[in-house]
């Protein structure tokens, strides 16, 4: 069984082995004509239930012979231009190939002495975001496994800040339309159910700061510790922005600690036509960004960001056989004294190749690129009687439903929209995402795909209202 470990004697079975991996995913990434077969639960379980574990196949060519049957078949393909559902985007080559590389050599994050140049690799890309945003000299970070864990942290940072006995006390404010990882994190840290005030939102979907001020006041006068504003660079259903500036104006008057989730926003940082749109993140005292939604990179690649390096002190934690307290009187680099994580990827590598690859207007271009068809695709389905389009995109998602001429009963219009998401996943040829708004089922376009085309937004457009037209003919049948 030793042939099978990666080292010097087997280093030409790796090449052969990884070589036959990628030749595969290249044949199917070459051939996949839709972003899905269609295939159902029940239809794959069986194949997946039937393998025995316990029985290796003991050739490379068989396991991806039997890989095909179970998984590259049947995969979501990301890269494919009618895959609109949720915040996925096609990754670039040269992280796949960074992934590649880190995933071989295996140096784990933590230490210095586990990683070495990997530790200065992911300080610098750091470096490199928290000057893009702004955040000042004595900014720092650490990457993560993604926005949760990132805003997580972030909050955790905050409650530390606050300077409380009393848990209960404390407040986080977000809009309505927040993620709901912002809640998920309050339980997580001890926090009571009313530790959110959800803040409403305006028309564009974007915080009402008026609101926000009351809601600070109200805080204040009950005498309770406003902990943190959440603000949203780009929401997950809606792509919206909150008013930066006027949010980062109410955390300085009230003291509070501003967090600004733009794990879906980030790819603003590199963008050459539309920086603007986040001005006023750079105010921020941390910031959650997410290179694997608009950076276009592979899953997993995020971080934290925050201004005051100072505050990541709150998730140190000094173990002697890892890393004890004189390690920092030497000087010696150990991120897991600024992570909740100990064991972690050098996931920092793929986005350190992509930039070295292609630069960060590379990166901004494919990301304008898709904010430019979410305004072209607002348009097709603004001017479009079958469908009702809810807010002019700030990023690149679109919400919108389906709208029979002939139907006018709201649950019956739901229900049709429900039937054509699913329909149209069950035929495999487009998937998009669903939401709720005001109560009622809509459907959501997540447009992350450079490929994708109006023409393509077009064909998913006529497939939707056909399988909804489908539903309601065959309601309208069984009524009779």
């Amino acid at each position: 069984m030793r042939s099978h470990l990666l080292n010097d004697t087997t280093a030409e079975q790796y090449r052969r082995s990884v070589t036959e991996g990628v030749e595969r995913v290249a044949a199917k990434l070459a051939a996949t004509d839709r972003p899905f077969t269609g295939i159902s639960v029940d239809a794959l379980s069986p194949r997946i239930d039937e393998i025995d574990l316990d029985q290796p196949l003991h050739d490379t060519g068989a396991v991806l012979d039997e890989l095909e049957d179970v998984y590259l078949r049947d995969a979501i393909y990301f890269h494919h231009p009618r895959y609109l559902a949720h915040l996925n985007c096609p990754v670039v080559i040269p992280a796949v190939l960074g992934e590649a590389v880190l995933s071989a050599v295996n140096s784990s994050l933590d230490t210095w002495d586990q990683s070495a140049g990997g530790t200065l690799i992911e300080r610098k890309l750091i470096d490199w975001t928290t000057d893009r945003i702004g955040l000042g000299p004595a900014a720092d970070g650490v990457f993560t496994s993604g926005g949760t864990q990132s805003n997580l942290q972030a909050l955790l940072l905050a409650r530390e800040e606050a300077k409380t006995d009393s848990l209960a006390k404390l407040r986080i404010f977000a809009s309505e339309v927040s993620h709901f990882s912002v809640k998920k994190s309050a339980k997580l840290l001890g926090l009571g159910q009313d530790a959110v005030v959800s803040i409403p939102v305006d028309h564009d979907k974007r915080m009402q700061t008026v609101a926000l001020a009351r809601e600070l006041e109200r805080c204040a006068e009950a005498g309770l510790v406003p902990m943190a504003v959440v603000a949203t660079a780009g929401t997950t259903d809606f792509g919206s922005i909150d008013p930066l500036p006027e949010i980062a104006e109410l955390c300085e008057q009230f003291g509070t600690w501003m967090h600004v989730d733009a794990a879906y926003g980030c790819g603003l940082l590199a963008s050459l036509k539309h920086r603007d749109r986040i001005a006023g993140i750079e105010r921020a005292d941390s910031v959650t960004v997410d290179y694997h939604k608009s950076f276009f990179q592979p899953v997993s690649s995020s971080a934290v960001l925050v201004r005051d390096a100072a505050t990541l002190r709150h998730a140190t934690y000094h173990a002697e056989y890892l890393n004890p307290r004189r390690m920092v009187e030497e000087r010696i680099p150990n991120q897991v004294d600024k992570s909740l994580q100990t064991t972690r990827r050098f996931d920092a590598l793929k986005l350190w190749m992509t930039l070295r690859t292609m630069g960060a207007d590379g990166i901004g271009q494919l990301f304008d690129e898709v904010c430019d068809l979410a305004r072209e695709g607002w348009k097709l389905i603004a001017a479009d009687p079958r469908f009702d389009v809810v807010v002019e995109p700030s990023l690149s998602t679109l919400v919108f439903r389906y709208i029979p001429a002939a139907v006018t009963d709201p649950a019956e219009i739901d229900r049709a929209n429900l039937y054509a998401r699913k329909a149209l996943f069950a035929s495999g040829d487009a998937i998009v995402a669903g939401t709720k708004v005001g109560g009622r089922h809509y459907l959501k376009f997540t447009l992350l795909n450079p490929e994708t085309q109006a023409s393509d937004i077009a064909a998913v457009l006529d497939l939707i209202a056909g399988h909804a037209e489908q539903y309601l003919g065959e309601s309208l049948d069984r009524a009779s």
